[in-house]
C-alpha cells in the first residue's frame, strides 16, 4: 500500500471509530485528524468535507459487512433460510466481541447513521438507501431460492424481504440502546420466520 492510500485509509478508520463511539454530529474534522495522526491539509487533500468522508465511511462499512458476513455466509453449504440464521449468528458474534473490547454494543452503522442524518443530508440518505437496497436484495434472492426449494409457501417476496430488513435493523437498534448483545441472540433468529402473505390477485415476485 502506498503512503497516500495509507493516509486516506487511516482517516476513514479514524472517522469510523469516532462516529461509532460518539455520533456523526459529535465527530469533527479536528478530532478525526488527531485520531488519524494527520494534519488538516491531508484531510482536505482526500476529502472536500465531512460529508464526503462519511460517504467513504459508509462504503468501508459495507465492504467489511459484505466480505466478513454476506460473502462468508454465501460460501457455506447451507440451505437458504439456514444461511439467514447463520448471518444472525455472525452479527451476534461481532456485536458481542466488539462490546467486550469497546465497552458498548455498536449496533448497525447504517441504521445509526440513518436515524441521525438521513433527514439532514440527501447525499448521505441516498448512500444509505443504496446500501439498504443491496441488503434487501440479498434477502429477496434468498427467499426466492427458498421458495424454489419449497421452504416457503405463498408469500410476497418483496414485502417479506423488506420486513426482514426492517426487523434486523430494529433488533440491532434495540441491542445498541440496551447495550446488550444478547438481545440479538434472543430475537434475531425470529427473522427467518417472517412471512408477508401474497395479496390475492397480485403476482408473486
Amino acid at each position: 500500500m502506498n503512503a497516500p492510500e495509507d493516509t486516506r485509509i487511516r482517516i476513514i478508520l479514524a472517522a469510523r471509530d469516532l462516529m461509532a463511539r460518539r455520533s456523526y454530529a459529535e465527530t469533527g474534522v479536528a478530532g478525526i485528524c488527531e485520531t488519524a495522526g494527520v494534519g488538516k491539509s491531508s484531510f482536505y487533500h482526500f476529502f472536500p468535507g465531512k460529508r464526503e468522508l462519511t460517504l467513504a465511511v459508509l462504503d468501508s462499512h459495507y465492504a467489511d459487512f459484505k466480505a466478513g458476513m454476506l460473502d462468508q455466509v454465501a460460501s457455506e453449504s447451507l440451505a437458504p433460510l439456514a444461511r439467514l440464521k447463520r448471518l444472525g449468528e455472525l452479527l451476534y458474534q461481532f456485536q458481542k466481541s466488539t462490546a467486550q473490547e469497546a465497552g458498548s454494543v455498536p449496533g448497525c452503522p447504517f441504521g445509526s447513521m440513518a436515524a441521525e442524518v438521513s433527514t439532514m443530508d440527501e447525499r448521505i440518505r441516498e448512500s444509505l438507501m443504496s446500501i439498504f437496497r443491496r441488503i434487501e436484495a440479498m434477502f429477496r434472492e434468498t427467499l426466492k431460492e427458498a421458495r424454489s426449494l419449497g421452504q416457503v409457501d405463498d408469500i410476497d417476496i418483496d414485502a417479506t424481504a423488506r420486513a426482514m430488513l426492517a426487523y434486523m435493523e430494529g433488533v440491532m437498534l434495540l441491542a445498541k440502546n440496551s447495550n446488550d448483545p444478547e438481545v440479538i441472540r434472543e430475537l434475531l433468529p425470529v427473522m427467518t420466520e417472517i412471512r408477508v402473505p401474497a395479496k390475492p390477485g397480485r403476482s408473486k415476485k
